[in-house]
């Protein structure tokens, strides 16, 4: 603890790091090497200091920092396959908010053509979702509908932040529904992110109010 007027002296990781594996070592609760091997300069070196009276004492700490250097390796390994298993749990949990969402999401890329799509969006726009990848965007709606989509799109690649647009999808039989764009740019790799929300549904419902 530190006393009053004490700084606060913020240690780095390499410094923390060696005074976990250092009291791991004092305490021997170590867990066994994962098979770390000293090179054979540092072996040769360990030898010639040992065989010496005169620098048996330096064999000594040589072997205490070779110990120290192989607990670190595990250590750091293990904190390794920590973070791993962490983030393969936070992107498995992501894609299933992705693909499992009540509405429909879409990445398009810098030729309009669709990179990915969750299961909402295949659904609206009637197709498998394996069948969305690299398909234009525009060619799933109306003539005059892709045109605006793509005026959207091109707003967007020349600096907007958000756009919004009104389209519509031919359901076949020459019955269309209406749809709404929200569409935005990745501040990743510059993919654009587009959201179709039906608005049908509501139109039809403010016409029997």
């Amino acid at each position: 603890m530190h006393g009053p007027g004490t700084p606060n002296i913020s240690l780095d990781p390499q410094t923390i790091l060696r005074q976990e594996a250092e009291a791991l070592i004092k305490k021997g609760s170590a867990k066994p090497t994962l098979g770390w091997v000293p090179g054979i300069n540092a072996l040769s070196m360990l030898y010639d200091l040992a065989r010496a009276p005169e620098t048996a004492g330096d064999a000594l700490k040589f072997l205490h920092e070779l110990q120290v250097h192989q607990v670190e390796l595990d250590l750091q390994h293990e904190q390794m396959e920590q973070d791993r298993s962490e983030l393969a749990e936070e992107l498995t949990h992501f894609v299933a908010l992705y693909d499992f969402a009540p509405v429909a999401y879409f990445t398009v890329d810098s030729s309009d053509r669709i990179i990915q799509g969750n299961r909402a969006g295949a659904s609206l726009l009637g197709v498998a979702c394996g069948e969305l990848s690299g398909k234009r965007f525009d060619s799933f709606f109306t003539p005059a509908s892709g045109l605006a989509l793509l005026a959207l799109l091109k707003r967007l690649r020349s600096g907007s932040i958000r756009e919004t647009c009104a389209v519509k999808i031919d359901s076949g039989e020459g019955v269309s529904r209406d749809l709404q764009v929200v569409a935005s740019v990745s501040p990743s790799n510059g993919y654009l992110l587009l959201v179709l929300m039906d608005t049908s549904d509501h139109q039809e419902l403010d016409s029997r109010i």
